[in-house]
This record gives C-alpha cells, sequence and structure tokens, in this order.
C-alpha cells in the first residue's frame, strides 16, 4: 500500500534541528518535572486528580476517541518517551504499536523499554510508509510543529489537509483520528512564547484542523480544555521548583530559568484565553 501514501510536495512544517533543540534538552532534566511516566503534553483532569492521575485519563481518553483499544495495529504520531505506546499495548490490548518521533533521546528511552509490542521510529510522518495500514491514529503534541511561522493562511491550511490526507491514506476504513494540539483562540498571535521554545514552529487557529480534515474525515467530537493545560503547567513548575538545584546541575541557571519562564508565560496565556488546548476525534470517511 506505500506507494499509495500521500506526501508533500516539500516539508512545511519544524526542522528536525528545530524540534530536538527543545526535546533533547536530556531526559534527566525532565524526569524532575513531568511525571514518572515522561508525558510532555497536558493531562485531562477531574476533582481531586493529582498529575499521574490526570496524564493516565488523558492516555485513555485518547485511546477511546481513536477506537484503539483491542485494535491490531495503532500508531502514534509524535510518540514522546511512549507513555502512549505502553498504555496501547499494556492495558489496551493492542497488538502492535507504533510510534514516530524525530527525538534520538525519545527513541532511546522507549527501546531502553524492549516490549516487543512496541516499535519506535525516528522519522517524519511524510516519510513513514508502513506496509500495512493502521486501526487508529493519536498524535497529541505533535500537530504544534506541522506548520513553520510566516506561511500564509492558504498555504498553511494546505499544509494541515497534507497532514489529514496522508492519516486517510493509511488508515483503515472507518478508522479514527484522536487529535490533541495548542492552538489560538484568535487571530491575535503570541508568537513571542513560540520563538524561544519551539523554534520555526507555528500553531493552528481553533477551526482550522477541522477545516482540514474535510472531505476526508468526519468530525466526531472537540473539546478546549484550556483550564486544563494551565493545571498541568503549574504542577510542572512546582516540580521544576522542587528539584532546582538538580535542573542547574544538569543543563545550567540560565536554561532552567528559561524554561521555568516558558512554563509561567505559557500557563498565563492558557489563563487568558489567548491559546486553547484543543482535542479533536475525527472518523474516515470512506
Amino acid at each position: 500500500m506505500s506507494e499509495k501514501i500521500a506526501r508533500p510536495a516539500e516539508r512545511t512544517g519544524a526542522s528536525p534541528e528545530a524540534i530536538m533543540s527543545h526535546y533533547d534538552m536530556g531526559n534527566d532534566f525532565f524526569r524532575l518535572v513531568l511525571d514518572p511516566e515522561m508525558i510532555y503534553s497536558c493531562a485531562l483532569f477531574e476533582d481531586g486528580d493529582d498529575l499521574v492521575t490526570a496524564q493516565r485519563r488523558k492516555l485513555n481518553h485518547h485511546i477511546e476517541a481513536a477506537g484503539a483499544a483491542n485494535a491490531a495495529r495503532v500508531l502514534d504520531i509524535g510518540c514522546g518517551w511512549g507513555a502512549m505506546l505502553r498504555r496501547l499495548v499494556d492495558h489496551a490490548g493492542v497488538a502492535h504499536a507504533v510510534g514516530l518521533t524525530l527525538s534520538p533521546s525519545q527513541a532511546a528511552w522507549i527501546r531502553d523499554g524492549k516490549n516487543p509490542k512496541i516499535e519506535v521510529i525516528e522519522q517524519d510522518w511524510r516519510d513513514h510508509k508502513p506496509e500495512r495500514r493502521y486501526d487508529a491514529i493519536i498524535s497529541v503534541g505533535a500537530f504544534e510543529h506541522f506548520v513553520q511561522k510566516g506561511l500564509d493562511p492558504a498555504a498553511k491550511l494546505k499544509a494541515y489537509r497534507e497532514f489529514f490526507a496522508y492519516c486517510d491514506s493509511v488508515l483503515a476504513i472507518n478508522g479514527k483520528v484522536s487529535l490533541q494540539t495548542i492552538a489560538y483562540s484568535e487571530r491575535t498571535k503570541v508568537q513571542p512564547l513560540l520563538d524561544k521554545t519551539f523554534p520555526e514552529s507555528d500553531l493552528p487557529l481553533e477551526w482550522e484542523p477541522i477545516a482540514a480534515a474535510e472531505g476526508t474525515f468526519s468530525l466526531i467530537a472537540a473539546r478546549n480544555d484550556a483550564d486544563h493545560y494551565y493545571r498541568t503547567l503549574v504542577m510542572w513548575e512546582q516540580n521544576l521548583l522542587a528539584n532546582y538545584d538538580k535542573a542547574v546541575e544538569l543543563v545550567g541557571k540560565s536554561n532552567t530559568d528559561e524554561f521555568r519562564r516558558y512554563l509561567r508565560m505559557s500557563a498565563g496565556g492558557f489563563r487568558a484565553g489567548m491559546v486553547s488546548l484543543m482535542r479533536y476525534s475525527f472518523r474516515k470517511k470512506y
């Protein structure tokens, strides 16, 4: 089936080097900030949840939204340190989970787990050509990197359409996509928030993923959980402060303080409604 996979004519997203500049600060550094599963994306809270519980709830949400439970093959685009992959095969009955990442340190972390049901590939989704279709696709916290800053609105939407065309080409009939991304609430942008921490990247507007999916996918659900990302960021900052001296030893005071500023600025953006945390689920039309 690989010859039918949709491919864009040129790269429109952040380069591997730009992505690695942030995510490859080091596994030991992120262990000080994140939960034990190393989940670097917005959690899903209910009253009384701690970070570990809320992150597990988020994983379960996407597995359900993608219809991934008990599937033969599931693709995780932007798999991070592999928490979703482990949840899929260890708790959701998935036979084979494939994760794509551009970060060597994340890939090494996953491979160290030596789970025979998990395959991690250091590869852009545009270059991934599976021999067999997937039953479900999950992508959490990667969509933010699919478009470079500076693209005009038409080119930006075209790039997002290429992503959904790709998903359509590798997904089984009636398969689902569960997608989570930060998004701009309106055209008033907060690009300085991104420039240092996520160079070359731009965010979608809330409606752009829905518009980009038209023709290939039907929207099942969409929700804005900006307040959940605020809570997640506050907890990450608390973890960083509790481990501040260790963080400084690992990456230096300047990098540690810069990362804390990123957490605080991001939390402020979500609290003020400048940015949203969108969770979408789509079903393949044909």
